[in-house]
């Protein structure tokens, strides 16, 4: 792992969305699935677990029965009719790889990753490659990113959708967006959150992926405290820590609660940066190109914290 590589993978997300647009519009990732699909189970661990958690969400608001399993204990119960996505950038997870001998042979699956030809895509009936390129840095970014894109393309064929190459490229656009003016954010985003009882990430259920991901990256790269919460949730678990800790909070709008966990932050005098809009009571917020469309910042938003953690991570 190497602090400067991964600022060098994240400065390329642009081109790389790009190149993975025109492959959605060449064709279809997931036109080889069956025709019968009772159910679909993602299987993954960490940021795959992520990405996958909020599209299985999406898919049952939808109707269509699915669940992110941990791969470390699965237990949706193999069938002809279940259709299994197991997620693994390196394709060598091994709880992934464990999981999969569940369901190999008995349900149709089919393997992400951003290395074809590696274990997890042994056995499988279809391999969707994420197009991430080469993540030199040791850190899941790009790949993290493109599995949402690719996961939407998959919720999109199942359920129907919007147009996932187009909503790429609106990503492309917000990513470069924010990269071209992290001279202007950056430091005021390190001030802010830079205390001494680590950093927590918040964002509603439909972007919850945005919260872990990025505490995760601050756990990752600089080895810092974080953790991440659910909007409405927060007032039944994050609340507590604003009466004893310096509470520094990275929040994603767009919840109907933002303003009950804010009255607390206001009441605790706790200091919140928000990322794609505003909230009343903010210390600093960070706008960026179409973060007005949800889809969009799904796909967009952790960018903030990658390139917040680089810094840190470069610093120490």
């Amino acid at each position: 792992m190497d602090a400067a590589l991964f600022k060098a993978d994240l400065l390329t997300k642009p081109e790389a969305l790009g190149a993975l647009a025109d492959s959605l519009e060449a064709g279809d990732p997931f036109e080889g699935l069956p025709e019968r699909i009772d159910r679909v189970v993602f299987l993954g661990m960490g940021s795959s677990r992520y990405a996958a958690g909020v599209v299985a969400s999406r898919l049952r608001a939808s109707g269509i029965d699915a669940v992110a399993e941990y791969a470390s204990a699965a237990h949706t119960v193999p069938g002809p009719g279940t259709l299994v996505v197991a997620i693994s950038a390196t394709g060598g997870s091994r709880e992934t790889l464990d999981a999969l001998t569940r369901y190999t042979g008995t349900s149709f699956v089919v393997a992400m990753t951003n290395k074809p030809g590696s274990a997890v895509t042994e056995g499988a009936d279809l391999v969707v490659p994420m197009s991430a390129g080469e993540e030199r840095g040791g850190v899941a970014c790009r790949t993290f990113q493109h599995t949402l894109a690719l996961l939407l393309a998959l919720k999109s064929r199942l359920a129907g959708g919007g147009d996932v190459p187009a909503l790429v490229r609106r990503v492309a656009e917000a990513t470069a967006d924010l990269l071209d003016r992290r001279d202007d954010w950056l430091k005021t985003a390190s001030d802010v959150l830079d205390g001494p009882h680590g950093v927590y990430a918040t964002a509603p259920a439909e972007r919850l992926s945005s919260a872990e991901q990025s505490a995760l990256m601050f756990r990752e790269g600089p080895r810092r405290q974080a953790d991440a919460c659910e909007t409405g949730d927060w007032a039944h678990v994050d609340v507590y820590l604003t009466k004893t800790y310096d509470y520094r909070a990275l929040m994603f709008p767009g919840s109907r609660y933002d303003e009950q966990a804010m009255e607390w932050i206001r009441q605790r005098g706790s200091t919140v940066l928000a990322v794609g809009g505003e909230l009343d009571g903010q210390a600093a917020s960070i706008r960026y190109r179409h973060d007005d469309d949800p889809e969009v910042a799904l796909l967009t938003e952790t960018l903030v914290a990658e390139l917040l953690a680089a810094s840190w991570w470069a610093r120490a």
